[in-house]
C-alpha cells in the first residue's frame, strides 16, 4: 500500500496569530484535515479564539484556545506547559502572527526623515521577534523528538523592497534571512527531521492593509491597481489560497525541503514587463 505523505491527521499545529482573517482560515483547514490546533491569540481576541474552537469543535475537530503575548517568553513556556499536558508533543508551528502599524510606513507626502522610529521598532520586534521566540519556546519538543516542521509568514517585501511599507518591508526580509539560517542551524545540530520554511502571500485584502489598498468608499486606490496590474492572475488573492502550500510545507511530502520561502501571489514576485 502506497503511504499518503501529505496526511496529518492526527498532528498537533500550533499557530500564533491564529485568530485573524488569515489565521482563522488556516486553522480551521489544518482542523478539517484531522490535526489538533491549538490558537495562539492575544488574550483581547478571547471571544473570536474560543468561537473559532467551538466552530471547528462543532465539525468534528479538535482545537483549543490558549491567550499569548508572542512577546512575552514566560507566557509562551506556559502556552506550551498547557498543549503539551493536553497532546503531548507538538508536531507543527505556524508563526502567523506580525503585521504593520501606519506610522512605521513613509506616506507620500512625507520623506525617509519623517520616519517614526519608534513605530519601526515594534514592528521589527512583531514581525522579527515575534517568531523568535515562540520557536525557541515551542521547537524544543521537535528538538527532543527530532521531528517538526516550523513554518514562518513572509510577504512580497521579503523579495524585493515596496514603496511606503519600509519598516514592514526590513522586517519581513530579516525573516525570509532567519527563516534559513534557522533551517541549517537546526538540520545540522539535530538532524534532518526538523524542517523551517515560510510561504510569502501575494497581496491579501484584510483588515491591516484595506486601508492602503481601498478607499473610504471601498473602490480601489492607485496603489491596488498597480499591484493587480502587477500580477499575472489580474487579482488579489483568497486566504483559503495559501492552505494548499502549507500542508505540503507541514507534511511528509516535503520532508527534503528546508530553508525554503515559497511564494504564494499569483506570479507577482516573478512577473517583470
Amino acid at each position: 500500500m502506497e503511504t499518503n505523505l501529505f496526511d496529518i491527521n492526527g498532528k498537533v499545529a500550533v499557530m500564533t496569530g491564529a485568530c485573524g482573517v488569515l489565521g482563522s482560515t488556516i486553522v480551521k483547514y489544518f482542523a478539517a484535515q484531522g490535526c489538533k490546533v491549538v490558537l495562539l491569540g492575544r488574550e483581547r481576541g478571547r471571544e473570536t479564539g474560543e468561537n473559532l474552537v467551538s466552530e471547528i469543535k462543532a465539525g468534528g475537530g479538535e482545537a483549543m484556545f490558549l491567550p499569548t503575548d508572542v512577546l512575552e517568553e514566560d507566557l509562551l513556556i506556559r502556552n506550551r506547559e498547557d498543549i503539551l499536558k493536553t497532546y503531548g508533543h507538538i508536531d507543527i508551528l505556524l508563526n502567523g502572527a506580525g503585521g504593520n502599524m501606519g506610522p512605521a510606513n513613509v506616506a507620500p507626502e512625507q520623506t525617509v526623515f519623517d520616519m517614526d522610529l519608534d513605530a519601526t521598532r515594534k514592528v521589527f520586534e512583531l514581525n522579527i521577534i515575534g517568531a523568535i521566540l515562540p520557536t525557541k519556546v515551542f521547537a524544543t519538543d521537535m528538538v527532543e523528538r527530532k521531528k517538526g516542521s516550523i513554518i514562518n509568514f513572509c510577504s512580497m517585501s521579503s523579495f524585493r523592497p515596496l514603496t511606503r511599507v519600509c519598516g514592514y518591508g526590513m522586517a519581513k526580509s530579516a525573516l525570509a534571512s532567519w527563516t534559513q539560517w534557522l533551517a541549517g542551524e537546526l538540520a545540522i545540530k539535530y538532524g534532518d527531521g526538523i524542517r523551517v520554511n515560510a510561504i510569502a502571500p501575494g497581496f491579501i485584502l484584510s483588515k491591516q492593509n484595506r486601508s492602503l489598498l481601498t478607499n473610504p468608499d471601498g473602490s480601489l486606490t492607485d496603489r491596488s491597481h498597480k499591484i493587480i496590474g502587477h500580477t499575472p492572475f489580474g487579482r488579489f488573492l483568497e486566504p483559503d489560497e495559501l492552505v494548499g502550500a502549507l500542508h505540503y510545507l507541514a507534511s511528509d511530502a516535503s520532508k527534503g525541503v528546508t530553508g525554503t520561502v515559497m511564494a504564494v501571489d499569483g506570479g507577482f514576485n516573478s512577473f517583470s514587463i
